[in-house]
Formats: C-alpha cells, sequence, structure tokens
C-alpha cells in the first residue's frame, strides 16, 4: 500500500514546524521531501518523516546547531541519547563559566570580592616549553609556546590539518603579549583572539583533503599578579601552590561528562575506549564557547600546561612529586616528558612549565620576567 504523501503545508502543521524552517533543512541536506513536484517545485513528505522533525524541532529548542542535529539525527537512538547528554552537560558548562565571569564583573564593577590592584609585588615567570612526538606516531599535532606574558598549549586532532590548526590557534594569542592592558581586560582580549583563531581554523579546514582542522586550546596571559586562563577541549593547567597541586582546567571531553554525570568513575575512565572524544574544540564552524576566567598569582606557584599526551599516561601524584621536588621549569619539564617516554608515550606531548617568581626592580622596570 502507497502512503499518502503530505503537502509542505500539512507536514509543517503535523510536525510544528513553519514551511520556511521545512524549507532551510532541506537546503541543508538535514531533512530533504520525500517527493518534489517537478513543474511547481512543490515539496511533499511522507508521514514517516514526522519523528525525524519532531526530532529536529525538540533539538532546536534545546538550543542545539544545525550541524550538530543531523550528526545526531543519523544516529542510533542509545547514541543519540548520550550524544544529547553530552551536549546538555557542555551547555551546563559554558552556563557556569558565564556564571563566574559575571560574579567576577560584578564585584568588580561594585568595588567587591576580587580586586585588580596590581600596586603589591610585581611578579613574573621563569618558563620552558616543549612539543615531542609519541613513540607510535608518525607526525606530531601539538603545539607548546612560552614567553614572559603568554603560557599556551594546544593538541591537534589527527587527520585533516590537526597540526596547522593548533599552531595557528597559538599564533593568534602571540600579539597579545605585545598589548599593555589592565588585568579586567585579559578576558576579552583573550576571547576575541580566539575567535580571531577560529575564524583561521575554519578557513584552513576548507582547504584540508577533508574539510576538517581541529584543535584543543589551553592559554594564560599574564598581567601583574594575574593571569587570564582560555581553554577548550582537553588540553590542562596544572597550579602547584604550597605544595598542593590541582588541576584548573575542565576537560570537555565526553568522559568527562559522564564522571560529571556519576555514570563513570575516573578510573572507568582512563580506559573508556571513547575518553579521547571531545564535545569542545576549535573547528573554525563558528560558535566557540571556551572557558574564560581570571587567578591571581602568588611567588612560588608553578603552572603545568599540557597535552593528554602527558596527563593521561603520568598520574596526577608523579606530577605532583615532580613538580615538587625539581629544581627549575626545564629539569622539571624534561623529568616529566622522560617518564612519559617511559609510559609507552602512545600520544604526542606538549608541556609548558612555568614559575611565579617575584621581580627586582630593574627587572619591572624593563618589563622582563626572568626565564
Amino acid at each position: 500500500m502507497v502512503r499518502e504523501l503530505l503537502t509542505i503545508g500539512a507536514f509543517a502543521r503535523a510536525a510544528r514546524l513553519s514551511p520556511k524552517a521545512l524549507r532551510l533543512y532541506d537546503e541543508l541536506g538535514l531533512l530533504p521531501p520525500a517527493a518534489v513536484d517537478g513543474d511547481s517545485g512543490y515539496r511533499f513528505y511522507d508521514p514517516e518523516q514526522l519523528e525525524r522533525a519532531r526530532l529536529i524541532a525538540w533539538l532546536r529548542r534545546l538550543g542545539m546547531p544545525l550541524t550538530r542535529i543531523r550528526h545526531v539525527c543519523d544516529l542510533p537512538a542509545e547514541t543519540a541519547a548520550e550524544a544529547i547528554a553530552g551536549y546538555w552537560e557542555q551547555l551546563q558548562a559554558e552556563t557556569a563559566a558565564r556564571g563566574r565571569l559575571a560574579t567576577f564583573l560584578v564585584d568588580y564593577l561594585t568595588g567587591r570580592g576580587s580586586s585588580v590592584d596590581d600596586s603589591a609585588t610585581m611578579l613574573g615567570i621563569r618558563y620552558v616549553a616543549r612539543s615531542e612526538s609519541g613513540l607510535v606516531r608518525m607526525s606530531n599535532e601539538d603545539t607548546a609556546y612560552a614567553g614572559p606574558r603568554l603560557l599556551a598549549v594546544a593538541d591537534g586532532v589527527r587527520g585533516g590539518a590537526g597540526d596547522l590548526a593548533s599552531a595557528t590557534a597559538i599564533e593568534a594569542l602571540k600579539p597579545l603579549e605585545a598589548l599593555a592592558m589592565p588585568a579586567e581586560d585579559l578576558l576579552g582580549a583573550l576571547a576575541d583572539a580566539v575567535d580571531h583563531a577560529d575564524a583561521q581554523i575554519g578557513t584552513i579546514a576548507a582547504a584540508s583533503s577533508d574539510g576538517e582542522a581541529v584543535t584543543t586550546l589551553t592559554a594564560l596571559l599574564w598581567s601583574g599578579s594575574h593571569l587570564a586562563l582560555v581553554h577548550i577541549g582537553d588540553t590542562r593547567v596544572y597550579r602547584l601552590r604550597d605544595g598542593e597541586l590541582s588541576q584548573i582546567t575542565h576537560d570537555h571531553t565526553f568522559v568527562q561528562s559522564l564522571i560529571d554525570e556519576g555514570r563513570l568513575t575516573p578510573d572507568e575512565a582512563a580506559s573508556h575506549p571513547q575518553r579521547s572524544l571531545l564535545v569542545r574544540a576549535l573547528t573554525g564552524t563558528g560558535g566557540t564557547h571556551p572557558d574564560l576566567s581570571l587567578h591571581r598569582a602568588a611567588a612560588g606557584d608553578r603552572y603545568l600546561l599540557c597535552s593528554d599526551g602527558l596527563s593521561a599516561v603520568v598520574s596526577a601524584a608523579s606530577l605532583q612529586k615532580v613538580l615538587a621536588e625539581e629544581d627549575g621549569p626545564q629539569q622539571a619539564l624534561d623529568e616529566l616528558i622522560a617518564q612519559a617516554y617511559a609510559a609507552g608515550a602512545p600520544d604526542n606531548i606538549a608541556g609548558v612549565v612555568a614559575d611565579v617568581v617575584p621581580l627586582d626592580a630593574a627587572d619591572a622596570a624593563h618589563n622582563v620576567p626572568s626565564r
């Protein structure tokens, strides 16, 4: 028996979508009609398409981008449910990050809470950066950079142009080192630079063989006694303060979302087959929402920025021990990378280690932190 097709108007009413939306979804290949009249161009839909149309409508109400909706709609039901849960976790994390930023701005504008006064002892950093290929990799998509005011790591995704994407992301931040700005301007400057990086990555993706260029990015921008953090993906920042190690970034991965929901333990996540699946990264498609936060530094702090090629194979306890016991940044980073190699180094490794130190009058006058 041949089912009677619905006109675009009847289908729109049944799906609670507008004809204009249906035409857009057809153009995007998200919901093509079952038939198109050759003379009039009028669209007709099969009643069995209603379920997909309603799912699209629900996901749009959730705020999901159309490109992501197309991916979710093509997944098996259980996998689609996991993808939606991951997207919702992403939205909650972004909302929480914006909430922290709003709290900072309210406190700053009303004179409460965190001050951005840099009149205290001037601080600088001693730093070192390395990026090395893993033992089983033929290429290295990781990029690491350390300068007097900028520390950054980026981990390009294999395939396409991951190496170019990671290098481009960090290059977009480097001009910020030459700009004198108060601490309260750091976050806005970083957000603008990341938007610029994402646009450049889009150009790289368009020219790549598979149309993709993806990278994570984690960076600290220095001003006086403050560090502004921008973070997207699963590259990390750790801080050693008074002998205690803390991770000050939150991974944007599928398994981390499962941990946050209590559906997976950290030990289970370490061996999960999708442990490297990112839910947020720079992809060149726009709509990038990195985490942004401002941190006050203290003399004696030691920071580690690294890709998952290090954090996935060297335990937190080992990170803490090395960072606490090694004398300088170079010795600490060399030892951490040596431990990653000793563990098999299945992935490329990017790392930055920086020590926060007080500046003497001469250093402060010339704005040259010790290395």
